[in-house]
């Protein structure tokens, strides 16, 4: 039985990756096409020489490290004070954040413009700067399904109550127990999350589309209707840019500090 498990897992483990190896695949080789007759980097030379590519995508970056600011701000002190004072009312605030799944965005950034239009009390549309950080914001509410519920799994590998116990009795404030005692121990958990987030705002499509904003998704929207061989192109450098992020948390976690909780 165990010889027939194992075969079968390796099988399923093959068919899931031919699954996903093979179109990778023809999408690089038809990437490689540009040139009649020859296989060439043409189309990623013309994706990475448009001033529009470099433009989009400094700043959905840009909005993607705010928005992982914004988030870690909201979701780390929220997260830690309900597992800490009011564990009753975890269910509600697991309700709360889940409402970005069950609310599309369109219907989001439409309230969005209904509230902060140029003719509200608070006209964030009003100007770019302040369309900006509205963006930032929906981001944010996209990504606090995924933030609030890695941070939360990370709180839960820590003994909360012993570390906060014990930085008060060192005089530590509730800023500093945050910020220094907390965050690193559920580091890892963070970083997780914010790496969701950076996905999350670096495909995003339908909050900067409709509010007029020069993020990538729109852009890599607008370059699929429009080419043929750069939307490719740009496939292959999104899908190594996300495992470039992964790669990098896993680095990262190496040395970040391990769970308060460990035993040794």
């Amino acid at each position: 039985m165990r010889k027939g498990g194992a075969w079968w897992a390796w099988l399923t483990f093959f068919l899931g990756a031919v699954y996903f190896i093979v179109p990778l695949i023809a999408t690089f080789e038809f990437s490689m096409r540009m040139k009649r007759g020859e296989y060439s980097f043409e189309a990623y030379r013309v994706v990475f020489a448009s001033p529009q590519f470099q433009q989009t995508f400094t700043y959905s970056v840009v909005a993607a490290i705010c928005t992982i600011i914004l988030g870690v701000l909201i979701v780390v002190p929220t997260a830690y004070w309900v597992r800490l004072r009011v564990p009753h009312l975890r269910p509600v605030i697991e309700f709360i954040t889940l409402l970005p799944l069950v609310i599309p965005a369109i219907v989001i950034v439409f309230g969005y413009i209904r509230m902060y239009g140029t003719n509200s009390w608070l006209p964030f549309l009003g100007t770019i700067h302040g369309t900006n950080l509205l963006l930032v914001i929906g981001y944010a509410v996209l990504a606090l399904p995924y933030m609030y519920r890695a941070v939360d799994t990370g709180l839960r590998t820590i003994d909360v109550t012993t570390l906060t116990e014990a930085a008060q009795i060192m005089g530590a404030g509730w800023v500093t127990i945050i910020s220094r005692v907390i965050l690193p121990n559920v580091l890892i958990a963070v970083l997780s999350g914010a790496f969701l987030t950076f996905a999350i705002v670096l495909g995003e499509f339908t909050m900067a589309s409709l509010l007029n904003r020069p993020a990538f998704g729109p852009y890599m929207q607008n370059l699929g209707a429009n080419r043929a061989y750069e939307p490719a192109a740009l496939a292959i450098i999104a899908f190594l840019l996300t495992w470039g992020c992964m790669t990098a948390i896993q680095f990262l976690a190496r040395y970040a500090p391990r769970s308060a909780n460990k035993p040794n």
